[in-house]
């Protein structure tokens, strides 16, 4: 993907010397700045989703295990809000999967938008280890589990998703979501795989690369016509543990 140029104009040096005189020209280093009908898209991990046990498997939606948040996701997600608060955003998205719209609702309630549903964006479906079954696969370091991560392949998961079909469509939803929001910020609430893909895509690297985004976490693309650009991934100041404490207490 290109990077876009900055378009700040170079400055004659102040010397004294009239315009035109021939001083030297200084070429300042310059801060980024979005390119003109580019979007800002802070990519949201939800907060920490309720356990999988080998007894109750998470419920379904559309193939894709459908957690709630688990009380301390509930605290990331407050946490999150006040960190975005005095963002100047024009949208929220959530995925069909709750876990998300439960992490979006705090900010949702603070900047009074009504988050928008884009099930484009839900996680990757792991076909056979939907439901719990790929949390629980890592953390005994399964043999297939292992290759997964050593090959940056989901779909080397029974019935899981084609990588080709989890990377157009997570394209594809942001891309429109970017379109929709020229010039303007906006709050994608999403997934680990999502995040991952999506980082992936903007910077040319491996495929899991980017597969380490903490719950809660915000990471940040600007969309444009010339490309995309990553601008922070995995951002957890306003989950440092003096600020969990505050949110928890209230104070």
């Amino acid at each position: 993907m290109s990077v876009p140029l900055p378009t700040v104009p170079a400055r004659p040096a102040p010397n004294g010397a009239p315009e035109g005189a021939g001083q030297p020209t200084e070429y300042r280093q310059t801060r980024f700045r979005r390119p003109p009908g580019g979007t800002d898209l802070l990519l949201i991990r939800h907060g920490e989703s309720a356990a999988a046990r080998d007894d109750e498997p998470f419920p379904r939606v559309d193939g894709h295990a459908d957690p709630e948040l688990h009380p301390d996701g509930r605290v990331q997600a407050q946490a999150v809000a006040e960190r975005l608060a005095g963002e100047e955003l024009a949208a929220i998205y959530v995925t069909s999967l709750r876990r998300t719209a439960e992490t979006a609702a705090p900010l949702a309630a603070r900047l009074g938008l009504t988050p928008v549903v884009e099930p484009a964006l839900a996680e990757v479906n792991p076909g056979e280890w939907a439901g719990g079954e790929l949390r629980r696969r890592v953390a005994q370091a399964g043999p297939l589990a292992l290759r997964v991560y050593a090959e940056e392949r989901w779909d080397l998961i029974p019935g899981a998703e084609p990588a080709s079909v989890f990377a157009e469509r997570v394209r594809g939803a942001l891309t429109r979501i970017a379109a929709a929001h020229r010039d303007a910020a906006v709050a994608v609430f999403v997934h680990q795989a999502v995040i991952g893909e999506a980082l992936a895509q903007a910077s040319g690297s491996r495929p899991f690369a980017f597969v380490t985004a903490d719950n809660g976490s915000i990471s940040h693309l600007v969309v444009h016509d010339g490309g995309w650009a990553v601008r922070r991934f995995n951002d957890t100041a306003h989950l440092s543990p003096s600020i969990i404490t505050r949110v928890k207490t209230g104070g």
